[in-house]
């Protein structure tokens, strides 16, 4: 008898422990999925535009247009009633109840709904309709439910009842979406329970946490355990007594060799906060926090834990284009490793606070943040902005990771909203206004070179701004960075900048078959495209703000292997990176391969060189590296992530190509005849024609097709007229002599063919004036070329002012005819491509290959096309007439609002050097095939 007692015991005991331990945690109960990729089904009506009228069917969350209801709205056009979206959307869905939660309270939350939101509960309005569509706002329901099935049932404004919310959130320059777009479900708390934290962790070890509790008495206390991630217990329990007066408990404690959090060293604790009776524990919440103090000295910059940081940033939109502003943990950890594969150490959430997991992400990986409340050149209202700032600040107070609130964007700021960050705030974060001159910032959007010249110069103010470097097209971003760069890098007190923007905001239209909508020229303006494709400019910025920063432009043959390096991290030893060389040659024209042939590898010698110092690396090459053709050096982080690669040409001994054609077939006799107009010399069965009224090449023949190579060689962008047009046989074969001059320069051709040799041309002249661009060209048949394989940087592009981030080698790319922003095909086929040793251009005809004999030669392919929304040509530079260039000179492209030519010294035109003529040479190989070594 006895022993069946103590075993009733032992089981009622166990009974009460599970019990009690239920009641410490909070329940989350999901009435929605809890992402784009894990949806719950609602039932839905929708009143106007697409499937409205009727009940069917939604996912949630969800907006509701990516779901083929309603209308879109881009925020422009709800600026006029004839195009504003205003429809309305209803939503219902059943939940279960259990029995044991009617000792418990109950609340239901919502993480994001467009626009107005009324909810029920069995027909009971939960409370006020929430005014807000970026804002996480929650009912306490318990008096609404009942045990078994209950109806939730909300609806949904598209536009806001409140006119300065309508304006503010819904006129901007972005999508303005409708529905229930986050999660929506219940949290169920004991009767007595920890409502909110709010924590205040000095990079000093000093550590204070605001309790606010709901329903506790003089009987009721509270415990803090600061910890380890792994639930390691840091210090000692911190405890106190409740006096219910207060509307906050303050727990504080000081620690000692806390690891501290920064955006490169992103270390995290927890809080675990108890609230007690005499019983026990109550309830408890589990917080994540990390040590970390941000000050703003005024005239200096931002400090983080009392060390200065440039803030290297972009402004990000939270946006996928299937779904919207529906999103994933999974787009955010994405999102936050492409901002770092850029080396950037910050974001801007742009206009309106993200989804919280963006934030955990920023928390655990390591970037700074600037959060911020909505307000796109308009205000909210005073009442309804100050229960908007709450929200925002009670959801996000306890992330490491945000450095400011902004208080709304480019005017959009009540100022009578300031004060009120620091209510819910103990960290007492400063306010920003991005885009104005405020609280010691300057902060102005899309600044030109001069105006950052003369900041430098005069402005007393911390610069950096919000939004700059406007990345429309394929414009802005890294197009001018460097210069920029450069200039912020000297100012006495700039603080970094952000870059607009991250991805293009181009959206799937379910009323346009599936296409994807950038709304003109208003939204593909980021560095990605909408599926986070890269652009070009991703690998520029990688390399310009590289915290490993190597400014050396060639290698002589006479490098001994010490690099200059500067240390831009700012905690950072760079004897806590690693370093890998490998020096390389490059498959010949003929071979199928692409990738380099690497000849040796080896490791610099360990090097300090601490944050914001400047040193060498000492690469430890062998005697004969020049026997290769390229220098690699790649850095690695402490965590392994590749800050950047890279590459130098090794200078040949002898400057030129030749020397890698060789002769191995029989001397073959060279012919010339005339016919009317035209000179053919026939040499290697190959033919070649030639106007003599203009000194071009006509056409070529191969013997196997006619390779519609033409009007070449044409200098680029100048008029000049033929002089004399000349040809006679040398000892070696054939040549022919072509002399032009004008007001715009002169310029003078010599052909020389040669039995099995490529075909030469040499080339000098001299140009007046500053020019788009310099070289020659010839015209081929566009819809003639399949592709192209060519030695040199690559795969992408470059423009005068946005050379950086490629790696030379040989790469291969398809014929396309992609836009930057509009067709998000890349790297893009068309334009100019630097560093040129060889080309194989293959055509439909016959493919040749075309050897370039100079150094800083560029290719250029094609003429691109100008963007279809485009407004201007500032994001269209100019091209020659002719279509493939051999240049020695590009033209810059400028950013949605402003040309190049305001962006700095690289945005400038060319010039001719100190009169000097400028000369080339190239090789033809018409055999179609390669000429081996």
């Amino acid at each position: 008898m006895q022993k069946n007692k103590l075993f009733y015991a032992f089981w009622v005991s166990i009974f009460l422990l599970s019990l009690n331990a239920f009641a410490q945690e909070s329940q989350k109960v999901y009435l929605s999925g809890t992402d784009k990729d894990h949806t719950v089904q609602w039932d839905f009506f929708c009143n106007k535009g697409m499937n409205s009228g009727k009940w069917t069917k939604i996912a949630v969350p969800s907006n509701w247009e990516l779901q083929g209801f309603g209308k879109y709205s881009y925020g422009t056009e709800n600026r006029k009633e004839e195009t504003k979206a205003d429809e309305q959307g209803l939503y219902k869905h059943i939940f279960d109840v259990p029995k044991t939660w009617k000792s418990q309270r109950v609340y239901i939350i919502f993480e994001g709904s467009m626009t107005d939101t009324e909810v029920k509960i069995n027909g009971k309005l939960a409370g006020d309709v929430h005014q807000g569509g970026f804002y996480q706002f929650q009912y306490e329901i318990t008096g609404l439910l009942k045990t078994g099935k209950n109806l939730l049932e909300v609806k949904v404004d598209k536009a806001s009842a409140n006119r300065s919310i309508d304006v503010a959130e819904r006129h901007g320059d972005f999508w303005a979406f409708g529905g229930i777009y986050r999660p929506v479900y219940l949290e169920v708390v004991p009767q007595s329970f920890i409502e909110r934290l709010a924590i205040d962790a000095k990079a000093d070890g000093n550590f204070s946490v605001d309790v606010f509790t709901s329903k506790t008495t003089a009987n009721h206390s509270l415990d803090v355990q600061v910890q380890t991630l792994a639930g390691q217990n840091v210090g000692a329990l911190i405890s106190t007594n409740i006096n219910p007066a207060d509307e906050k408990t303050v727990l504080k404690q000081a620690f000692q060799q806390v690891k501290l959090w920064n955006a490169e060293n992103p270390n995290l604790y927890q809080a675990k906060v108890s609230l007690k009776d005499e019983k026990g524990i109550i309830h408890t919440r589990t917080q994540r926090f990390g040590f970390r103090s941000i000050e703003v000295r005024k005239r200096d910059g931002i400090y983080v834990n009392g060390v200065k940081v440039m803030l290297r940033g972009s402004n990000r939109h939270s946006f996928n284009p299937e779904t919207g502003r529906t999103t994933s943990k999974s787009i955010s950890i994405n999102d936050v490793k492409l901002m770092q594969e850029m080396n950037m150490n910050a974001v801007r959430m742009s206009h309106y606070p993200p989804d919280v997991h963006f934030l955990d992400v920023c928390d655990s990986l390591g970037l700074y943040v600037m959060d911020e409340l909505t307000g796109w050149q308009n205000k909210y209202d005073t009442i309804p902005g100050r229960k908007l700032v709450k929200e925002v600040v009670i959801r996000d107070v306890n992330h490491p990771s945000i450095l400011f609130w902004d208080n709304g964007n480019e005017g959009g700021w009540n100022r009578g909203l300031d004060n009120d960050f620091a209510l819910y705030d103990p960290q007492k974060r400063p306010v920003f206004h991005p885009w104005e001159r405020f609280n010691g910032f300057d902060s102005k959007h899309y600044i030109t070179y001069n105006y950052l010249a003369n900041a430098v110069l005069y402005d007393k103010d911390i610069m950096m701004p919000t939004e700059f470097m406007h990345g429309l097209y394929d414009g802005g971003h890294g197009a001018g960075l460097e210069d920029f760069w450069d200039l912020m890098l000297k100012h006495p007190h700039c603080s970094g900048g952000f870059l607009w923007s991250f991805v293009d905001e181009a959206v799937v239209r379910t009323d346009k078959n599936g296409i994807l909508d950038g709304f003109g020229n208003n939204a593909p303006d980021g560095i990605l495209g909408p599926h986070r494709e890269k652009e070009a400019s991703f690998y520029a910025i990688k390399e310009i703000w590289s915290p490993v920063r190597i400014t050396k432009k060639y290698l002589p043959r006479t490098f001994e292997g010490k690099l200059p390096v500067e240390n831009h991290y700012s905690f950072t030893d760079l004897n806590q990176c690693t370093f890998e060389w490998q020096l390389v040659s490059f498959p010949k024209p003929s071979d199928k391969s692409l990738e380099a042939i690497v000849n040796q590898t080896g490791k610099p010698a360990f090097t300090s060189i601490p944050a914001g110092e400047t040193g060498y690396l000492k690469l430890n090459l062998p005697s004969n590296w020049t026997d290769s053709e390229a220098l690699y050096l790649k850095a690695t982080d402490p965590n392994g992530k590749e800050i950047f690669t890279w590459s130098w040409v090794i200078p040949e001994e002898q400057e030129g190509t030749t020397k890698i054609i060789a002769s191995k077939s029989t001397i073959s006799k060279i012919e010339a005849s005339e016919e009317g107009n035209f000179l053919t010399i026939k040499a290697d069965n190959i033919t070649y024609v030639f106007d003599k009224t203009t000194g071009y090449l006509s056409k070529v023949n191969n013997a196997k097709s006619d390779i519609s190579l033409s009007n070449g060689p044409s200098l680029a962008g100048v008029n000049v007229t033929l002089k004399s047009f000349k040809h006679y046989p040398t000892a070696n074969g054939y040549e022919v002599a072509v002399n032009y001059g004008g007001d715009g320069g002169s310029f003078n051709v010599w052909w020389k063919f040669s039995s099995n040799q490529p075909a030469e041309l040499s080339y000098q002249y001299s140009q007046k004036g500053d020019a788009d661009f310099m070289g020659i060209t010839f015209n081929y048949p566009e819809n003639n070329i399949t592709g192209m394989k060519w030695l040199g940087r690559g795969p992408f592009r470059v423009w005068k002012n946005r050379m950086k981030g490629l790696k030379y080698g040989v790469w291969h790319k398809d014929y396309n005819d992609a836009i930057t922003g509009e067709d998000f095909q890349y790297p893009e086929f068309k334009g100019y491509h630097s560093d040129l040793k060889w080309v194989v251009i293959e055509t439909k005809e016959s493919a040749f290959t075309v050897y370039a004999e100079d150094e800083n030669m560029f290719l250029q392919m094609l003429q691109p096309q100008k963007p279809k929304g485009a407004t201007n040509d500032n994001t269209s530079p100019p091209f020659p007439t002719g279509n493939i260039g051999f240049l020695n000179g590009i033209s810059p492209i400028g950013a949605k609002f402003n040309p190049a030519n305001l962006y700095g010294p690289q945005s400038q035109k060319n010039m001719m050097l100190n009169y000097t003529p400028i000369k080339g040479k190239i090789l033809f190989d018409f055999k179609n095939k390669a000429i081996e070594n």
